[in-house]
């Protein structure tokens, strides 16, 4: 299940002296990644990708800002398996998991204000409702 965010503007990235780089995720690793840590966001780009590589900066600097989330790039190129089991049509393309559940998929370059806005978002939303969505979801 995706539970989709609303995008809006927020506060601009800052500096933090802490460094979380962005990890590069394979189909080995991505599934360990996703099940050991709280807050994955993934990044699907391809070298060739003029919008990607005008993301990327976006992308690294709010992996400075919040070094507790973990930011992971997958390269659809070399992973077109990966690419292919999340229907990733369009790049770049941005998916957010977070207790293990996807809560978050859209293609498109975000600018720095509204990926700020996107990733408290998402660490505000409630997870236990998102859990009882998805029960109630399987009943029907």
């Amino acid at each position: 299940m995706i539970v989709l965010l609303e995008l809006a503007s927020g506060p601009c990235l800052t500096d933090r002296s802490e460094r979380m780089p962005t990890v590069e995720l394979n189909k080995k690793s991505f599934e360990a990644t996703i099940l050991t840590n709280d807050m994955v966001i993934v990044d699907f780009w391809a070298e060739w990708c003029g919008p990607c590589r005008q993301f990327a900066p976006v992308y690294e600097k709010a992996s400075e800002v919040y070094p507790d989330i973990v930011f992971a790039k997958v390269d659809t190129e070399s992973e077109q398996e990966l690419a292919s089991y999340f229907n990733i049509q369009s790049i770049p393309t941005l998916m957010i998991f977070r207790d293990k559940i996807g809560i978050f998929s859209q293609p498109g370059a975000l600018p720095e204000d509204v990926l700020i806005d996107l990733i408290e978002q998402a660490q505000q939303l409630d997870m236990d409702e998102v859990r009882r969505q998805i029960e109630e979801d399987r009943d029907r």
